[in-house]
């Protein structure tokens, strides 16, 4: 019984997630999402959108440098995971994405209907 214990907090444990900081910066042209991902390489992250939904997430590799072993561990958990609904007003099609230093930057423009635009007034 302790090995099947054992194989239930293992399954809890690789689906627990760290929740990576996220800024996101509103402008007329859409969003910029800024997520620190420390530990993530770029080959393993993985952004999906589904519908109106978006996920970010990636394994979390820090290892204690060979022959050391670490004493005490704040970050137990294998990965992060992060969710978000995305408004109507975006354009998911048009995203793009860039990885530096463990920081992703996402841009999602707004789609055409939802950008400003300006009213030509004729004069009759």
């Amino acid at each position: 019984m302790s090995e099947q214990v054992s194989t239930q907090d293992k399954a809890v444990r690789e689906e627990a997630a760290l929740l990576p900081p996220v800024d996101v910066i509103e402008d007329a042209g859409g969003i910029t999402l800024y997520a620190d991902l420390p530990g993530v390489s770029k080959e393993a992250l993985q952004i999906h959108v589904e519908g109106e939904t978006l996920t970010l997430e990636g394994p979390l590799t820090l290892s204690a440098p060979a022959g050391m072993e670490a004493t005490h561990v704040e970050v137990d958990v294998p990965r992060y995971r992060r969710v978000f609904t995305l408004s109507k007003e975006l354009d998911s099609a048009e995203m793009s994405a860039s990885f530096q230093h463990g920081v992703l930057t996402l841009r999602i423009p707004k789609a055409a209907h939802a950008q400003p635009r300006k009213i030509a007034i004729e004069v009759v």
